[in-house]
């Protein structure tokens, strides 16, 4: 890189070339051979230091408006910092809009690279000046990597999210529009009917884990024995409450109310951190059904780790289960079982499915379940068998005749 430090206090000579001039008489604007070293010397270390660039993102701001990789990540330390978001949240939202090349890992799925497609095509652009012509371009550029269509509508969500806080009075930027709104979406694909296991498929499940039968072999330590059946009857209390694997990692032994057949959820794990309520921000209690009663009460007969503020599930020293291996030995118990292949997550969808399909109202699902949203709570009506359905119609219309 060429740079012009200043103009040279020289002056011709008779070779046609120039010669230094005196140092009487110059002015302040022109610069002798010792100044322009100097002065070179300056330049290089502003350059090294960074502070050129930072003059230059500067001046580019006052002229154009800040970037859009500075409101995304202003976007994240609100995200963070007053939202609160899980930290499952924040590492999935930290991917998408990282740069190309950034280590991540989103978990389970191992670690990697980020594509960095949104700061890539966006990161340098003046936030105010990106058109919904550009946005179109970078789904579509997304899209021809042979994602879903639910990834790309990802994407633009989370587009969407920081050009509308962009927008928002109080947050530095004023953004005059969202250029998102008026986007192509996708169109997803319709929602697949839950599958869920029965009663009967999560007691097989939980017999392959007691009896060995998932390792191939009868267990051989008294530890193979304890950890056999704390798995089983985690299994079961999965199925039977709902809990999520970051909730039941963190209950506790004063979660459970004997005397009123309750159970609290005041805590779950996200991304392996430890964080107070649940992933609706909020603890729930509910009644515990007789099977996951029935299971916790033969944990807490064990020999160790049963006071208050014990793990409910733990290991030979107290602490918690790895998820990770947990998930595996479930994976071999389900082959061994001779069922067909379900997530973990998917037990929580059977306790739902279990519920609607046994006339349970929507209200009290959505209760033990922690949602939100009734709308959420819906997803589970597929369970009810066609001709429960048709009973209950018939009764309803017997009943208006």
């Amino acid at each position: 890189m060429r740079r012009r430090v200043g103009r040279a206090w020289v002056k011709p000579d008779s070779s046609g070339g120039y010669i230094a001039r005196g140092a009487k008489g110059k002015p302040d604007t022109h610069l002798t051979e010792g100044q322009a070293h100097i002065r070179a010397a300056e330049i290089v270390e502003r350059f090294v230091s960074g502070e050129e660039a930072r003059e230059r993102r500067e001046k580019e701001r006052k002229l154009h408006g800040p970037t859009f990789r500075e409101v995304a990540h202003s976007y994240l330390r609100w995200l963070e910092q007053v939202k609160d978001a899980t930290p499952a949240t924040l590492r999935g939202y930290r991917s998408d809009l990282a740069e190309p090349g950034v280590p991540f890992s989103r978990g389970r799925g191992g670690p990697g690279v980020t594509a960095g497609h949104i700061m890539k095509a966006l990161g340098n652009r003046p936030a105010a000046e990106i058109s919904t012509l550009e946005i179109n371009d970078l789904l579509s550029a997304i899209a021809e990597t042979g994602v879903s269509a639910k990834t790309v509508t990802r994407y633009r969500q989370i587009l969407s999210a920081v050009f509308n806080y962009g927008m928002k009075e109080g947050n530095g930027f004023d953004l005059p529009r969202n250029p998102v709104r008026a986007a192509h979406r996708r169109t997803l694909p319709p929602r697949k009917p839950l599958a869920y296991y029965k009663a009967a498929d999560v007691e097989a499940i939980a017999t392959a884990l007691q009896s060995g039968a998932w390792r191939g072999r009868p267990p051989r330590s008294v530890w193979d024995i304890e950890s056999d059946r704390r798995d089983a009857e985690m299994i079961r209390i999965a199925a039977y409450t709902g809990l999520r694997l970051g909730e039941l990692r963190e209950l506790r032994w004063r979660d459970i109310d004997w005397n009123r057949s309750a159970l609290v959820v005041s805590r779950s794990l996200s991304a392996g951190v430890e964080r107070a309520g649940t992933k609706s921000r909020r603890n729930r209690d509910f009644g515990l059904p007789q099977q996951a009663a029935d299971a916790l009460r033969r944990l807490s007969e064990r020999e160790h780790f049963t006071s208050a503020g014990d793990l409910v599930f733990c290991n030979a020293i107290g602490r918690r289960i790895d998820d990770s291996a947990l998930r595996e030995r479930y994976k071999k118990a389900v082959a061994a079982a001779g069922l067909d292949p379900l997530r973990v997550h998917d037990l929580r969808h059977s306790f739902g499915s279990l519920l609607a399909a046994g006339n349970v109202n929507l209200v009290d699902i959505q209760q033990a379940m922690g949602h939100a949203q009734i709308q959420t709570t819906m997803i589970y009506l597929h369970a009810k068998d066609a001709k429960q359905q048709a009973d209950l119609f018939t009764k309803a219309l017997d009943a208006s005749s």
